[in-house]
């Protein structure tokens, strides 16, 4: 039922940083854990970073550890990720998702979650 956009993306040179928001409209998003993927040209969409219900707990890719952080604001509907010290290899498109199920921790598995943004562009240059 919660719907989701995303914001945020753009072109920055390798080492700014940006900032990705996902606000979503459902009524509980409070109670849904949330998560961030991405798919490059030609590749399967990967894990991000993922966060629980009511924040208590975050799950990183390896790729992107001390590098990028995930929060969230139930207050305003709206879940973040923050990255810093952008690589090439971050180029993709990013997309947040909502956990099918609520209160539960967060997941890393695309096949947990039931709902999608439309995603939005992150293009990183050398």
């Amino acid at each position: 039922q919660v719907q989701l956009v995303e914001s945020g993306g753009g072109l920055v040179q390798a080492g700014g940083s940006l900032r990705l928001s996902c606000a979503a409209s459902g009524r509980t998003f409070s109670r849904y854990a949330m998560g961030w993927f991405r798919q490059a040209p030609g590749k399967e969409r990967e894990f991000v970073a993922a966060i629980s219900t009511s924040g208590g707990s975050t799950e990183y890719a390896d790729s992107v550890k001390g590098r990028f952080t995930i929060s969230r604001d139930d207050a305003k509907n709206t879940v973040y990720l923050q990255m810093n010290s952008l690589k090439p290899e971050d180029t993709a498109v990013y997309y947040c998702a909502a956990d099918s199920i609520w209160d539960r921790g967060a997941r890393t598995a695309k096949d947990d979650y039931a709902r999608w943004g439309q995603g939005t562009q992150v293009t990183v240059s050398p």
